[in-house]
């Protein structure tokens, strides 16, 4: 690159588990609202990490669509309510979040 060639300074796009860094929402048949952490630790992208004896996995299955709320990493305190799929409900029988099942989360 020569001195005089410009300088990119555009951000790059952000992906949703940048974008955001919690989701909450509720599952007709239970009574309290869920709040989770969004991940991005696989190559299947934003995910929440629920743990296995957890009530709500009784209540989730893969094609879902749910009302969620994300909670925006900035400006901090911005909440957006979007349509989303439930892509796919795996277990992580391994390493740091053994116990933990991956549940992939895809914004409509």
């Amino acid at each position: 690159m020569s001195a005089d060639a410009p300088v990119e300074r555009r951000a790059e796009a952000r992906s949703p588990a940048d974008r955001y860094y919690s989701v909450q929402f509720t599952v007709a048949g239970l009574k309290p609202q869920y709040q989770f952490k969004t991940w991005n630790i696989s190559q299947k992208g934003l995910c929440i990490l629920v743990k296995e004896d957890s009530a709500i996995l009784d209540h989730l299955k893969a094609g879902d669509i749910l009302e969620m709320t994300y909670y925006a990493s900035e400006p901090r305190g911005t909440l957006e309510n979007l349509r989303t799929r439930i892509k796919h409900i795996t277990m992580n029988d391994t390493g740091r979040f053994k116990g933990h099942y991956l549940v992939g989360l895809s914004i409509e």
